[in-house]
């Protein structure tokens, strides 16, 4: 079944959702990988504010090549989603809803998101230069020291991408 998602993302929506759906996803996503993960997570462990509200968020583990000229972004495909396996649980505890990357996640990481209902989408790997054409603005919010790394608030209209483990804990992965 295919779904077309608008923001504000929910636990309602995303609730909806099947492994194997396609969705289109429109709105703003925080695009984030393994560093700005640690970062972030110190963060809360220090008890200091995140530079953006994670609750109902959705964090897109990418980090864009440069933009050409005129483009908001350049090739924004994803990366493995296991490297941000052991900050993911915190994030989800603090109110992330939405997770999108490439292969499978830990078995840590699927409980805590079918315990508080969050989602994992795929997007297709290999299909970079697609996926950059959902990008409408693309502007860093955090760690800029990181370059293509840094954490980015991302506009997106009708960003393809597949649930691969639903609110349920239904794994698109498991055998």
């Amino acid at each position: 079944m295919q779904h077309v998602i608008t923001e504000p993302y929910t636990k309602e929506k995303f609730s909806k959702l099947r492994t194997g759906d396609t969705v289109l996803l429109t709105g703003t996503i925080y695009a984030a990988r393994d560093t700005a993960h640690r970062k972030l997570t110190e963060m809360l462990e220090r008890g200091e504010e995140l530079p953006f509200d994670i609750e109902n968020s959705v964090i897109y583990y990418m980090g864009p090549t440069p933009a050409k000229p005129g483009y908001p972004s350049g090739s924004a495909g994803p990366t493995t989603s296991y490297r941000m396996d052991g900050f993911t649980p915190r994030l989800i505890k603090e109110g992330l809803i939405g997770m999108i990357g490439k292969g499978p996640r830990s078995d840590e990481v699927k409980q805590s998101a079918t315990a508080m209902g969050a989602v994992y989408f795929a997007a297709i790997g290999g299909a970079a230069a697609l996926i950059a054409q959902s990008i409408r603005s693309s502007e860093i919010v955090a760690f800029e020291e990181l370059g293509t790394e840094a954490v980015r608030e991302i506009q997106v209209e009708k960003m393809p991408l597949v649930v691969a483990l639903d609110s349920e804990g239904n794994d698109i992965y498991a055998g």
